[in-house]
């Protein structure tokens, strides 16, 4: 028999591996064409996908087709367990991250603490929310870019919430020590009211070397007019300052002026302020702090309600072990007081739930 029979004859047994290999090739161009064909949007990663998949699950049925006389049934097992660890490992690697994400990912919707719409903040990351994925959230910047972050991000790092109910806005100005704080508190209320926000409230942050370092803020209903108003709020602070005849000067500003050599630098008497002017009067803090008020009152209300409950379970117990007929008549209107003031407790637990929720 001559060679080329030979190997005519040696290539018999790998027809079936060879239409298979064919088989497979065909499959896997015909998706890539119906992929490219139907799908306009992240086509490549579909693609690559799907490729890879096909791939090895050709790749497996290949080694399956091969025959005995080629690769034998115990090196075809070993194949097969070699190219099954190491899916796994791949597998295992990747997991750590993808099912951290999807964990958190749920983790975070259970925990409702933003939806869409809402501004965050996450680290460096600012922006609107604009879609919640089971592996990742996406928001919208201040310069109108998407930013895409994962939710295992969100898990391990403080996520700041601006609440669509309100938030306070906030800007900082340096003065020097010769302009009065009393009068700065004023016109800076001033500045803050004028730029649409309420409750205006003024603090010294800081006494530095060379200035004074105050916060100007208000109450902001609309939270989409957030960006605005933050400017907003910085250019009525310098129309009003400079107004006053207020300077705004860096620390290392150097102004050089001659004065007498008796003169001190005390700023003059500021006009007395008026009652709740000050920004430590208790006002302030149920602005800022108005959740955690509420979440406080619906904890006290909670402890009335244990301690009502309690004292109505007692009467209960009384009232079986009671003989007389007036101590019976005593202890229901006892309950039946206890019983309204349960159900009084009951509507405002969920007013205030609701209110908070919303």
């Amino acid at each position: 028999m001559s060679p080329f029979r030979d190997f005519i004859h040696a290539l018999f047994p790998l027809i079936p591996t060879g239409i298979a290999i064919l088989i497979i090739v065909l499959i896997i161009f015909g998706i890539r064409y119906l992929i490219d064909k139907r799908a306009q949007t992240h086509r490549n990663v579909t693609r690559q996908v799907t490729t890879m998949v096909l791939s090895l699950i050709g790749l497996l049925i290949v080694l399956m087709f091969i025959p005995e006389q080629y690769l034998s049934e115990t090196s075809q097992g070993q194949l097969l367990s070699l190219i099954g660890i190491l899916v796994s490992a791949a597998i295992a690697l990747s997991s750590t991250t993808f099912i951290g994400n999807a964990m958190a990912g749920i983790m975070l919707r259970s925990v409702k603490s933003f939806r869409p719409g809402d501004f965050v903040r996450v680290g460096d990351h600012f922006g609107r929310v604009t879609e919640r994925g089971l592996f990742h959230i996406e928001i919208q910047t201040e310069d109108r870019d998407l930013t895409t972050l994962p939710n295992l991000y969100l898990v391990t790092n403080p996520v700041k919430v601006i609440m669509s109910s309100g938030t306070i806005i906030s800007a900082e100005v340096s003065l020097g020590y010769d302009v009065p704080h009393s009068d700065v508190g004023e016109i800076l209320k001033e500045a803050v009211t004028a730029a649409g926000l309420t409750d205006p409230f003024v603090l010294i942050m800081e006494l530095g070397d060379f200035s004074v370092n105050y916060r100007a803020s208000g109450m902001l209903a609309e939270v989409n007019q957030l960006i605005s108003v933050r400017s907003r709020l910085r250019e009525m602070m310098l129309d009003n300052l400079h107004k006053a005849g207020i300077e705004i000067v860096s620390p290392s500003f150097m102004n050089t002026r001659g004065f007498p050599e008796k003169k001190q630098f005390i700023p003059r008497k500021g006009a007395p302020k008026s009652t709740g002017e000050s920004a430590s009067e208790p006002g302030i803090e149920k602005v800022v702090f108005d959740i955690a008020d509420e979440a406080e009152s619906i904890e006290k209300l909670d402890q009335m309600m244990a301690e009502t409950v309690k004292e109505i379970d007692s009467l209960k117990n009384n009232l079986k072990e009671t003989v007389s007929d007036e101590e019976k008549n005593n202890i229901k209107i006892r309950m039946e007081e206890l019983e309204t003031r349960r159900e009084q407790i009951d509507r405002l637990v969920l007013k205030m739930s609701e209110k908070k929720e919303e």
